[in-house]
């Protein structure tokens, strides 16, 4: 991937386009929650939610794409990085470690990062992009919140230690790094416990 530019237009597009290239990653993984780890100990209500999570990134990236077309582009002209199925490849064999590196760890990181990012759109001018960024983050709450509610699940229903177990996946399986600054009310809202995010403070 070559370095994004972060001032003018091309910033700008560059931005909301690597925004936009989650989001559509974001629907296939939800529906590869839902096809790949079909079980039937797993119940009804956990497929419900990743369906509604599909929705959700179907919306948000319908959203990035008008805005886009706004902007004097559209999505797939720009390149884009190929972490999310970096992830979905390494948490292909077990729901366990795809709860826990998807939800848990990168659409966490985004509850992490977009309050700072609006408040930098907003800063720089920007209110179309700080308000859909700002509604996508809002709404991705659930999804981690529907990730951590089925880890804690499918460990448990295994006899394993929540967290002891997301911390040894993430360890094993993590290509990145967890790194603060954490945003700990987004995470606790939405049932991540500190324990859970704490211990990388001092990475």
């Amino acid at each position: 991937m070559p370095r994004r530019r972060k001032g003018g237009i091309a910033g700008r597009r560059a931005f909301v386009h690597a925004i936009a290239h989650i989001e559509f990653n974001a629907i296939d993984l939800a529906w590869d929650m839902v096809a790949r780890f079909a079980n039937p100990e797993l119940p009804r209500a956990f497929y419900d939610d990743w369906v509604g999570v599909a929705h959700d990134e179907a919306e948000h990236f319908a959203l990035l794409s008008r805005h886009l077309l706004d902007m004097g582009i559209t999505y797939g002209d720009l390149p884009a990085h190929n972490g999310l199925w970096e992830a979905a490849s390494s948490t292909h064999h077990d729901v366990l470690a795809r709860l826990a590196l998807v939800p848990m760890v990168l659409e966490a990181r985004g509850l992490d990062t977009t309050p700072t990012a609006v408040a930098r759109l907003e800063a720089n001018g920007d209110a179309v992009t700080a308000a859909i960024l700002e509604k996508i983050g809002r709404e991705e709450m659930p999804h981690v919140a529907a990730g951590v509610r089925w880890f804690e699940y499918v460990a448990t229903n295994r006899g394993l230690d929540p967290v002891a177990t997301f911390h040894d996946l993430v360890a094993k399986l993590f290509a990145g790094s967890m790194k603060p600054p954490f945003n700990a009310q987004a995470r606790i809202a939405a049932g991540m416990s500190e324990a859970y995010f704490r211990p990388y403070e001092s990475n």
